[in-house]
């Protein structure tokens, strides 16, 4: 409604959308994951009675073997760690989707970014893995495990296609190995590295004073 010279009222200028908290971010995000972890068990093992850390009832005859698939799982995770960190200070499209991500973890604190890195690297490879390519294969499991990475926003297409290549070499350790020790370990590795990596390097300054 106008006022009595005709003129549009003030109005207050709309604020932009302000980020989470950093508590807040991380109750949301071990949520998230807490949950799909969840529907991964119940998919796995109470739809289908399958062991969920296996391949297959044959692979689990075998058992876990720890030491080997962790250092294979370091091994794999440290390559993509490397060639992710190489892209990032070589390209232009890298250093933009660095800022990008930085922007949405500056404020957590490091602790907080290696437990994310933890929980994401558990709960994704759960489902996506163990629950996921035994039913749709390795291709169908590793474009839906990039669908989970896309953001409708240019500088964040590089991420949706690193995850999907990556959805591949995790199937791959999956089918290789027979089981998930080796992606669950590469996956932690390459997530602890780069998020704290990123909070440190590519956050803002306010960021990094609030985490």
């Amino acid at each position: 409604m106008e006022d009595e010279e005709g003129l549009q009222p003030d109005r207050e200028p709309l604020s932009p959308p302000q980020p989470p908290s950093p508590a807040g971010f991380m109750r949301w995000g071990l949520l998230f994951y807490g949950a799909m972890a969840a529907v991964a068990v119940v998919w796995r093992i109470g739809l289908y009675g399958e062991p969920i850390l296996f391949t297959d009832a044959e692979a689990s005859l075998g058992g876990l073997r720890l030491t080997r698939d962790a250092l294979l799982g370091v091994a794999v995770g440290g390559a993509i760690v490397g060639l992710s960190q190489l892209t990032t200070r070589r390209t232009a499209w890298g250093q933009r989707l660095a800022r990008a991500l930085a922007e949405g973890l500056g404020a957590i604190s490091t602790p907080n970014a290696l437990l994310l890195a933890l929980a994401s690297g558990m709960a994704e490879e759960l489902f996506f893995r163990g629950a996921l390519q035994p039913r749709v294969g390795l291709v169908a499991a590793s474009l839906l495990f990039g669908a989970l990475h896309f953001v409708p926003r240019r500088e964040f297409l590089p991420w949706t296609g690193f995850a999907v290549a990556a959805g591949f070499v995790f199937g791959a350790l999956f089918e290789g190995t027979g089981n998930l020790v080796a992606p669950m370990v590469a996956h932690a590795v390459v997530n602890g590295v780069n998020l704290p990596l990123l909070i440190r390097e590519y956050a803002s300054p306010g960021d990094r004073a609030r985490s």
